[in-house]
């Protein structure tokens, strides 16, 4: 696999070596070993999640930092658009975001380190997504910033996004960074 990091570097691209032939397909999503060894954080993924959505949901901007949660993250049916924002207050990348389209056709894993905010739209009529996490999910310890926030300028490639009830209540970027927590 090729594991590349992104202009922010806690951020990486990994895109699997897929052998296939007439029957089918067959890649390695995740090796301890290869990770480590590109620069990874040693990971220990402790819950798998599956979400579905159909085109033009906006699912975002979410961080959890009670425990802090990593994320690997693939699409396996469909197509997205992905942003990951710096959300540590004291990072030199603090607001800096990075986007990659992931699809079951590229086949490319995007891993989000904790202290960062993620989220994705839909590109295709519905997209599945699976998430490797690196601790339980606690809702008590998470936050939704807004996905259009304008100190972040993430640009979407959708208009008129459906967003959940929940990320239309989001907080703004600046008030993330003034709790204790962003400390991250």
């Amino acid at each position: 696999m090729t594991i590349e990091s992104t202009k922010i570097p806690d951020i990486y691209v990994i895109t699997p070596d897929v052998l296939g032939d007439e029957r089918g397909f067959f890649m390695e999503v995740f090796r301890k070993d290869v990770f480590k060894e590109a620069g990874l954080p040693n990971l220990e993924f402790v819950q798998q999640n599956h979400s579905s959505s159909k085109k033009g949901v906006l699912r975002g901007l979410h961080l959890q930092w009670e425990p802090g949660l990593g994320k690997l993250i693939r699409v396996i049916k469909g197509e997205a658009f992905f942003a990951a924002v710096d959300a540590r207050k004291n990072s030199k990348t603090v607001g800096k975001w990075v986007s990659e389209t992931l699809s079951s056709e590229n086949k490319k894993q995007l891993f989000v380190p904790e202290g960062f905010a993620s989220g994705f739209c839909v590109l295709s009529d519905m997209a599945e997504v699976e998430y490797h996490y690196t601790a339980h999910y606690n809702p008590d310890g998470e936050t939704s910033i807004k996905w259009d926030d304008k100190d972040i300028g993430i640009k979407w490639p959708v208009e008129n996004p459906t967003i959940s009830e929940r990320d239309q209540k989001a907080e703004s970027f600046a008030n993330w960074l003034s709790h204790p927590y962003s400390d991250i």
